[in-house]
């Protein structure tokens, strides 16, 4: 849409940011909008334009003027410089470390037609950009050529992504409810995408103006009530922020001057990445879309100077690594190198496994089968792997367009609580101990923060009901006791100086779990 009343080329850019890729010809003026549309009850939005956006009675100031954005450098001045030698010497919070699980949440725009097919290596929400895949020449992927194929099968000649929007209206969405799920899965943490790919915020950004959660769809801050419900219920808020936009001619234009301009950052990225965090204060900050330029272009060293020194969560907040091709799986908090990092190994820096339980996709997917889906055996043993290993993991579900966290997810997500509720001692605030897995079992190790004892979480029951470990060494005072079991248990020292647990027979309504079992061994000779 290009609003034609004495704007420059840059808030023509602007204006096109802010509707992300409609490209209607509308010419307008303060007295034509008076005129043409009528008031209604509410005196809240006027028009609807192309089915997707309304517009307001008056243009928001941003889109009058361009105002510079830049941050003054010496707001950010302080214990940290924006440099990465500097900022990667700030510690990760205690408070992370000892999280261990946390939940990631996809929610947008995309959550509509979620779709992509089965085997594509496709994701379903990347379905505008598959929608709009090849159009000047690109090669199509199988995923790009499944999504075009649905749309021309489902929807009218000539369906934008942008006609989504009003249909993304989250009626059944209760951020208390999401909540209370949330803080039954045993999480600690939660990550919100606050703006994927597609620049659709859940916020009322200003400077996505009719590209948002307010203005369009939900008309509510969904990210707002979120942060305020996960906050009350004690589990830590964070939020996912995509660094580029596929479609906004901001970026575009930066991109085609080689990177040489940064209006897109100046204008766009920063003045939201700012607000999101003084407005709602997220613990976590994890940005992604990074990897088509370094962290010059996107300001990140600047950003997180700014973070660290002067925002509002300085002392608590925990970032990620996605902030420039320079920054991956090297600068910044955590690392998380690659979707569904798990290097199987203990690594030198503190790292993240966000991974899904649709195998599939992070946004929502309507054609999800049951086989498509992680069990609790799945998940249990990529929370064993991680968390020996010194990793966190960010377990995904993809919410329904009105609002619903689908059954499958939280039947998911409440076993998982249940079997923390019995094993978290193994999990939570644990360290890597000296070893980290059996090389002839299904077993992974912790080790308590203080070192006094150490666990070993068995994923597959022995044949023999005999469980051998080769790396704790028994003194003549450890004690060895299985979490959730309140019966004695017999162990021996064996002859490789390792011990063997003789697992008792308990019966069905008596196992403390269904799935992996934690046992805790108390004054080892090489618990540190």
């Amino acid at each position: 849409m290009l609003l034609a009343n004495r704007l420059t080329f840059k808030q023509t850019l602007m204006l096109f940011a802010g509707f992300q890729g409609i490209f209607i010809i509308v010419y307008v003026s303060s007295s034509n909008i008076d005129n043409n549309c009528p008031e209604n009850s509410n005196n809240e939005h006027k028009r609807s334009i192309h089915g997707a956006f309304k517009m307001e009675q008056t243009i928001p100031d941003e889109l009058k003027l361009s105002r510079s954005s830049k941050l003054d450098i010496q707001s950010y001045k302080g214990k940290y410089d924006a440099t990465w030698a500097s900022l990667d010497t700030r510690p990760i919070p205690e408070w992370y470390e000892d999280a261990k699980l946390g939940i990631f949440i996809h929610w947008g725009v995309y959550s509509v037609p979620s779709f992509v097919d089965v085997g594509t290596k496709g994701l379903a929400e990347w379905f505008w950009y598959n929608m709009k895949s090849g159009i000047e020449g690109e090669t199509q992927s199988d995923a790009t050529r499944s999504v075009q194929k649905f749309m021309k099968e489902n929807y009218p000649p000539g369906t934008e992504y942008t006609d989504f929007a009003p249909k993304f209206t989250a009626e059944f969405y209760n951020a208390t409810w999401w909540a209370d799920v949330f803080k039954g899965s045993g999480a600690k943490y939660v990550v919100l995408t606050s703006k994927h790919h597609d620049g659709f915020t859940l916020w009322p950004s200003r400077k996505s103006w009719n590209w948002n959660a307010l203005d369009n769809g939900p008309h509510r801050d969904v990210l707002g009530e979120l942060a305020r419900a996960v906050k009350k219920s004690g589990i830590h808020f964070g939020a996912y922020h995509s660094l580029y936009e596929w479609f906004n001619p901001l970026y575009r234009n930066d991109k085609g001057n080689n990177y040489k301009t940064d209006d897109y950052v100046q204008e766009k990225l920063l003045p939201e990445l700012i607000d999101l965090v003084t407005k709602y204060e997220p613990e976590v900050l994890w940005t992604d879309g990074h990897w088509d330029t370094d962290s010059t272009y996107w300001k990140s060293k600047e950003f997180l100077a700014w973070l660290y020194n002067k925002s509002p969560v300085r002392a608590t907040v925990v970032i990620n690594d996605r902030w420039g091709t320079d920054a991956d799986c090297k600068h910044g908090g955590f690392l998380t190198c690659m979707d569904r990092y798990n290097p199987g190994k203990l690594v030198s820096r503190k790292w993240e496994n966000c991974m899904t339980i649709d195998r599939e996709s992070w946004g929502y997917r309507r054609n999800a089968k049951y086989l498509d889906y992680y069990d609790m055996d799945g998940l249990t043993q990529i929370l064993a792997e991680t968390v020996s290993c010194g990793g966190n993991l960010l377990m995904n579900v993809g919410p329904t367009a009105d609002g619903r966290i689908s059954p499958i997810f939280e039947e998911r997500l409440r076993q998982m609580g249940e079997w923390l509720s019995v094993n978290g001692e193994g999990i939570y605030a644990t360290r890597p101990w000296l070893y980290q897995s059996e090389p002839e079992a299904s077993v992974w190790y912790t080790r308590s923060k203080d070192g006094s004892t150490v666990y070993a979480i068995m994923l597959d029951w022995p044949d023999d009901d005999n469980l051998s470990l080769t790396h704790p060494k028994p003194s003549d005072k450890t004690k060895v006791t299985w979490l959730g079991y309140t019966g004695t248990l017999k162990w021996s020292k064996v002859s490789n100086g390792g011990l063997q647990i003789q697992l008792p027979k308990v019966s069905m309504n008596k196992i403390p779990c269904q799935w992996a079992w934690v046992f805790k061994m108390e004054h080892l000779e090489n618990t540190v």
